[in-house]
């Protein structure tokens, strides 16, 4: 990497988190369908990155100590929407000294399986690995509500949206990084031109 990763209790920077993604081949250029449905010319491939455990590690010991300078850290449970929200869910909780749980999708909807639960009035954080609309945390976050338990806040690796994605409660990211993403009927020319596809995993039976 051409900088190093902050050492704690340093900041840590957008450039730090994307040189982790370039040197893990995880920030790609091309016409890519996002999870959200949006087109766009540039994805990050997380699971790239989550290949090295070492660099999981640094980012989410980076993402659990923002978690925590930001007032946020003060929760039972660390939960997840599979399944790429898993890895960062479980090693962010680690690093908060949490347990690690994760939603999955039957029959369309988010749900606890295996075994995992939350209790009524319980306080937990919602982590993601990457955001763009903030669909799956808002639907993760309505089936948590739905058991009784409360989202104090979610959490990200890199917000996309820069900003702009509405979760429905406090949102922590490592880094925002904006780009551009269309409908499908709104495409640039320079991406029309482009055969688009699909690296992420929502909607894969």
């Amino acid at each position: 990497m051409g900088r190093a990763l902050a050492d704690k209790g340093q900041r840590v920077t957008v450039d730090d988190v994307l040189s982790i993604f370039r040197s893990s081949g995880a920030l790609l250029e091309g016409h890519f369908i996002l999870s959200s449905g949006l087109r766009s010319p540039v994805f990050l491939q997380k699971a790239r990155v989550f290949m090295y455990p070492d660099k999981a590690e640094k980012l989410c010991r980076a993402l659990a100590e923002k978690i925590v300078a930001e007032g946020f850290g003060d929760v039972s449970q660390v939960v997840s929407p599979a399944v790429g929200g898993i890895i960062p869910g479980y090693e962010t909780a680690r690093h908060l000294g949490k347990p690690a749980i994760y939603t999955e999708r039957v029959n369309g909807q988010f749900e606890l399986r295996r075994g995992f639960e939350l209790g009524q009035g319980e306080k937990v954080i919602v982590v993601e690995d990457i955001v763009t609309t903030g669909l799956s945390i808002r639907e993760c976050i309505a089936a948590i509500s739905a058991l009784g338990a409360q989202v104090v806040a979610a959490a990200c690796l890199i917000d996309r949206s820069g900003g702009e994605a509405d979760v429905g409660v406090p949102l922590v990211s490592l880094a925002r990084y904006k780009v551009p993403a269309y409908p499908a009927d709104a495409l640039p020319p320079e991406l029309a031109a482009i055969p688009a596809i699909k690296p992420g995993s929502r909607g894969l039976s």
